[in-house]
């Protein structure tokens, strides 16, 4: 019963009232333009009668506000009722739901929210009634959804709830049964013949069943339960993937790229523009995704192709054309739901039209593939036939033919007998030949043996020289012979220097600083030494003149090499040219180096000399 007293119809609820949806001027909205108001804000405002039949957020990038009336006729039980709100892709819902005392309770919910955060571990969102004392109260509802929703919500009683999801989920069991069923069925058909058609049509399938899936809310539950975030892509990328698949599909059924060249080139644009505009929404801009409109071009070129092909004579494409036709209502009376204009017709045929269509669908898709096969069968048994006559004539002209060839065979072994001694004579001057080319193979070998033994020497020599390079070049890096890019050469990277400065500070042998152990493992830095017994880890760097430089590593050693080698007459501006450093930081660390530098003068020893400028490191 609905009470006229107000401009916003209230509902009267009593024990009997299971459950109701709020419809019309049941419902009044508020459009928050600038998304900043709040809920003490929002109970100020006036709200705008609600036209449709169920409320929609038009605007999708404003917050939308809906309020409900109920008056509680007589006290039901506590905790025995809920609000519910239908629509799975809405972003986020908070539910302002108020008890006698007139104190309001917020509770979130949405499919930006994580699924264990919700009050059932259901798909649609549920806010339980916190209080259900005999009175009147004002329910509120703010929505935010990158999508444009259906408003649709409902009161229930838990009793009831609990009926409606067990048959609800019963019936969500058997459709994906039936569409993993199918999916088996035709991969075993593929398996068994070797036919691609199948394995598009399983894809298909699949494709269909994520859409559902993410239609209905169950992939979030089920899948993703713990990314939220998939929401924004689960719907796009099924229907994308159902748009290829269907289309790949129908070409491999129908046989389009030799009945039908022009529209097989059609489909191919298609394909390859659906699959770009798929990849901008992906990477560019997702809100692109609630256009679902887009897939009416791809199926709706699936089922002229279709038609055309039907038209031409080809018996397979009569179940493909009403499978696509059922389709096609389907579709309509989905989108006229959407739209609200199916208020009239029953909830499981206006909710559940669609997959019903798709159940249908593939059923006569199957019965389309066993059309086709039945055909190619007929068409391979007539061809068997005829095979059957054609090896007939084939061995009547056979045996006519053997008999010319058996006249035709002994004249020419007379003529190959005369041949044969003439092949006789030109054999004994082949063998000839062949034992003078053994000894020139002996001879050839002999030379081999002794041109690899050359190279072997070659090869010695190779590395005696190599290593001549290497040690001239480590003398030169240690006397005052080379310029930036030769010292580069021996030290080119942040590891060969590591690696040059870890032999260096432990030659002796390593010996922790805190502990004096002498055992140690590899540390976390690279060339760094973790002590074994009290995990102390010390750098390459560590009490070396590099410790705390701020400078490239390679470009610290040539600086100490620069300064080493020109006994610290350089000046800082020459070093800054050469190494392209700021001046000023070149001082500061030539300061330090060169103080080094006066250090080892007067401590100076004959194996200073011998080690270069890697006196001054430790």
């Amino acid at each position: 019963m609905v009470s006229q007293l107000q401009a916003q119809q209230i509902l009267n609820i009593n024990k009997s009232v299971q459950q109701y949806k709020f419809t019309l001027n049941e419902v009044e909205y508020l459009r928050d333009s600038s998304n900043t108001l709040s809920f003490n804000d929002v109970q100020k405002l006036k709200f705008n009668e609600n036209r449709a039949y169920y409320p929609q957020n038009n605007q999708r990038r404003y917050t939308y506000w809906f309020k409900v009336k109920v008056r509680f006729t007589e006290t039901t039980p506590v905790n025995g009722s809920i609000i519910e709100l239908f629509d799975q892709t809405t972003d986020n819902v908070l539910a302002y739901l108020p008890d006698t005392a007139g104190n309001y309770t917020e509770t979130a919910s949405g499919a930006n929210l994580n699924f264990q955060d919700r009050l059932f571990h259901h798909k649609n969102f549920e806010f339980l009634i916190p209080d259900t004392r005999k009175g009147e109260y004002t329910y509120y509802f703010k929505v935010k959804s990158h999508n444009v929703v259906n408003v649709i919500i409902v009161y229930r009683t838990i009793g009831y709830f609990i009926h409606y999801a067990l048959n609800e989920y019963i019936t969500y069991g058997l459709f994906y049964g039936m569409i993993l069923i199918f999916c088996f069925h035709n991969l075993l058909m593929f398996l068994a013949v070797k036919k691609r058609q199948y394995l598009y049509y399983v894809f298909y399938i699949l494709s269909v069943g994520l859409y559902e899936m993410s239609a209905d809310g169950v992939a979030f539950q089920y899948l993703w339960p713990g990314y939220p975030a998939l929401n924004n892509y689960g719907n796009g990328t099924a229907l994308y993937l159902t748009s290829i698949f269907a289309l790949i599909f129908s070409k491999q059924l129908l046989q389009v790229r030799e009945k039908a060249p022009a529209i097989n080139r059609l489909i191919n644009y298609v394909l390859v523009l659906r699959s770009m505009y798929f990849l901008y929404c992906l990477f560019f801009n997702k809100s692109l995704f609630v256009y679902k409109f887009v897939e009416v071009i791809p199926l709706s070129l699936a089922f002229a192709a279709g038609v055309y092909i039907y038209k031409n004579g080809y018996k397979p494409a009569r179940f493909f054309v009403l499978a696509y036709s059922i389709l096609f209502v389907g579709f309509i009376v989905k989108a006229l739901s959407a739209l609200g204009y199916t208020y009239f017709l029953p909830a499981p045929i206006s909710y559940y039209s669609l997959s019903f269509c798709f159940i249908i669908e593939m059923v006569l898709l199957s019965f389309a593939i066993g059309d086709q096969v039945r055909i190619l069968r007929k068409e391979k048994d007539a061809a068997h036939q005829e095979t059957i006559l054609q090896m007939e004539l084939n061995s009547q002209l056979k045996d006519s033919i053997n008999d010319e060839l058996e006249r035709q065979v002994e004249a020419r072994t007379h003529e190959l007998l005369e041949k044969q001694n003439v092949l006789l004579e030109q054999s004994h001057i082949i063998e000839k030949q062949n034992h003078e080319l053994l000894k020139a193979n002996l001879l050839l070998e002999q030379q081999a043996g002794e041109i690899l033994r050359m190279n072997v020497l070659l090869e010695k020599d190779n590395v005696q020289l190599k290593s001549s390079i290497e040690k001239v070049t480590e003398s030169r890096a240690l006397s005052t012979e080379l310029d930036f890019d030769e010292f580069s050469a021996k030290y080119p990277d942040q590891e060969a220097c590591y690696k040059f400065l870890s032999a260096l500070k432990w030659k002796d042998g390593f010996v922790c600083t805190r502990c004096s152990n002498t055992t140690y493992c590899a540390g976390r830095l690279p060339h760094s030494r973790r002590c074994t017994k009290c995990s102390y880890e010390e750098s390459a760097l560590h009490n070396t003149i590099f410790q705390n430089s701020r400078i490239p590593i390679n470009k610290a050693f040539y600086l100490t090499y620069l300064i080493y080698s020109t006994n610290g007459t350089i000046s800082s501006h020459q070093l800054s040219e050469k190494l392209e450093i700021r001046q000023s930081t070149c001082w500061t660390y030539a300061i330090r180096i060169k103080k080094v530098l006066q250090e080892k003068k007067k401590s100076r020893k004959k194996t200073d000399l011998q080690q270069g400028w890697t006196v001054l490191v430790m």
